[in-house]
């Protein structure tokens, strides 16, 4: 049977990234997006990246431009955009898709380990509710991505332990990253 550390992802220069490489690291695993108004995420991952990296937590940005085309440019234009807006620090990939047929194999994995659970309370996530519900009526069924910075934790053993919707507040994410640290 498969773990995390099977998979890779492409990376900008025409690589992989296995993911074997963080093994006994806590890892978070984002999909990202440059016009998004979830892009502010960006901040607060930097802030988890530069306050726990050295703990032990690494973040894994996979740019994707399934979700309203809102990552248009090129991996070089998406980081620069993301160093020169929020200084960004950790390891971007390339843009990849996180559904469907061309799904990088690691999201298919992620999903299987973590499917969807809802968007949580609020007016941000009935937005996304409604939204979603326009588009496709059973859209709670299926374990894909919904939107942009859905974020999976993985622990230091290689478990996929939590997905955390765009709408989650990234103090909880932080706080299960911290937990596991």
């Amino acid at each position: 049977m498969a773990t995390i550390y099977d998979y890779t992802v492409p990376d900008t220069k025409g690589g992989e990234f296995s993911l074997a490489e963080d093994r006994g690291k806590v890892i978070l695993i984002v999909n990202t997006a440059t016009g998004c108004g979830f892009t502010p995420h960006y901040k607060e991952l930097e802030e988890m990246y530069e306050k726990y990296h050295d703990k032990g937590l690494e973040i894994i940005d996979v740019p994707c431009n399934q979700f309203a085309g809102q990552t248009p440019g090129t991996d070089e234009e998406i980081h620069e955009f993301c160093t020169l807006k929020y200084n960004t620090q950790f390891p971007q990939m390339k843009k990849s898709d996180v559904n469907g047929e061309n799904a990088l194999p690691l999201f298919e994995y992620l999903k299987s380990r973590k499917g969807f659970e809802g968007f949580g309370k609020g007016p941000t996530a009935l937005a996304m509710s409604a939204m979603l519900k326009k588009q496709d009526k059973n859209y709670k069924d299926s374990p894909d991505i919904k939107w942009n910075f859905t974020k999976f934790v993985v622990d230091r053993e290689g478990n996929v332990v939590a997905r955390f919707e765009p709408t989650e507040s990234m103090k909880k994410v932080d706080d299960c990253v911290a937990g596991l640290l």
